[in-house]
């Protein structure tokens, strides 16, 4: 399935440039509001859902703390309780720290970014999703939002051509990226088939799916698997996936955002699961 509401544009058109250029901005972004200069294993945090999720997941190293005086009444935190060197600060201090643009809401927390997981870390969840080289931060933040609202049981993304832990990502996944695996794993149809092996039925979502998607939600365990944007599922990942299957839009608009195709299929999944 296409999931950029712009596929099918030119590649050397408007459309297509203004792609490139948002790609170029969004790592851009990642480096100066999601990473400290210098610090390849430091990564900074910002957003109040971010942060208060981030102080309250043991697995997480903290190292310091941020944050304007309505920050923490707002996070319903008392200072006296942090077990994380922190620090009152005015906004301006912070705006200095991640960039103008990001918005830190009053809060930034620099620590370690999380463990890399395995396949090994998948629970014994019905429900997970995989996503084929999905690139923007914005979008994979999104998703595993989603994936949390729908009690996903991971997310399991490439380890090349996704995004990695970033101030970006997290502030766009709004919590949710402590709370959920983000598995990344080097060979995505060795990965299918172990999934497969696990008793997942494996559904790619692709615009030529020759049923819906709902047609094929009758197994015990899923794994929705969605492709990049514009791209849409690699080749060799259609012909790994058990089944593809299709989101019916009778609209004039035939495609989506990834970000929304994965909440709209994490919906019908656990409606019929249960």
């Amino acid at each position: 399935m296409s999931n950029d509401d712009t596929a099918g544009t030119p590649k050397d058109s408007h459309y297509a440039r203004l792609r490139r250029a948002h790609r170029d901005r969004v790592r851009e972004d990642d480096r100066t509001a999601g990473r400290s200069t210098g610090d390849e294993d430091l990564v900074r945090l910002y957003g109040l859902h971010t942060v208060a999720a981030a102080l309250a997941n043991p697995k997480r190293k903290l190292l310091r703390l941020q944050v304007t005086r309505n920050a923490l009444q707002r996070m319903e935190i008392d200072p006296a309780s942090l077990k994380v060197p922190h620090e009152i600060v005015e906004p301006r201090v912070l705006d200095r720290l991640v960039g103008d643009d990001a918005v830190h809401q009053g809060a930034v927390l620099e620590a370690r970014p999380l463990a890399t997981k395995k396949l090994g870390a998948l629970t014994d969840s019905d429900l997970i999703l995989v996503l084929d080289q999905v690139t923007d931060p914005h979008n994979v933040g999104a998703i595993l939002r989603s994936a949390v609202a729908f009690k996903a049981g991971a997310l399991v993304t490439t380890s090349r051509h996704s995004p990695q832990e970033s101030g970006v990502l997290a502030k766009a996944a709004s919590g949710a990226l402590e709370l959920i695996p983000y598995i990344q794993v080097t060979n995505l149809a060795d990965a299918l088939g172990e999934i497969a092996s696990l008793g997942y039925r494996t559904i790619g979502l692709d615009s030529d799916g020759e049923n819906e998607v709902e047609a094929h939600l009758d197994a015990p365990k899923l794994a929705l698997v969605l492709g990049a944007e514009g791209k849409g599922l690699r080749q060799k990942t259609r012909e790994t996936v058990d089944v593809l299957a299709r989101l019916d839009m009778p609209g004039a608009i035939r495609s989506l955002n990834v970000s929304n195709a994965a909440s709209i299929s994490l919906y019908a999944a656990r409606r019929r699961l249960g």
